[in-house]
């Protein structure tokens, strides 16, 4: 994800839309680094110069890791699907599992996903769009109503 922020990848293809596996791993928990953290990226090493990676983007680097979608696939934690929810926001993220890599060659990840999801008391509206509108928009699948 870095890779492709500070590369300028996010700008030269404004329409890309990513899919962050994992809920964007670290990036939620970690927002005080991509955010304040980054905006400061040349100013605290002396060996080499990398202000030149900030004036080369459009936006901080923190909006363009808000601009990802994540997926659930987080073994069923709350806290890492609390922490996810919280920084993409509910139009941000889609449902997922790691099937067919589930040790218990069954519905495990998805059964675990789905109660910690109905356990966040999330409105119906966000619900629905994290398991299936979501998904819907981003993969333009088209609806009968």
């Amino acid at each position: 994800m870095a890779r492709l922020v500070f590369s300028g990848m996010m700008d030269k293809l404004p329409k890309l839309n990513v899919l962050a596996h994992h809920l964007g791993a670290m990036i939620p928990f970690f927002e005080g680094r991509v955010g304040p953290g980054w905006d400061q990226l040349g100013k605290r090493t002396s060996d080499e110069d990398y202000s030149s990676v900030l004036s080369g983007l459009k936006k901080r680097p923190f909006d363009y890791f808000k601009d990802f979608y994540a997926d659930t696939a987080v073994f069923g934690s709350r806290p890492a699907t609390e922490c996810g929810i919280a920084f993409y926001g509910s139009n941000k993220v889609l449902f997922a599992s790691d099937c067919p890599f589930d040790p218990e060659k069954g519905p495990g990840y998805i059964r675990d996903t789905m109660v910690v999801l109905e356990s966040l008391n999330l409105p119906q509206e966000d619900m629905e769009k994290i398991c299936f509108r979501n998904a819907r928009s981003l993969l333009g699948i088209a609806t009968d109503a």
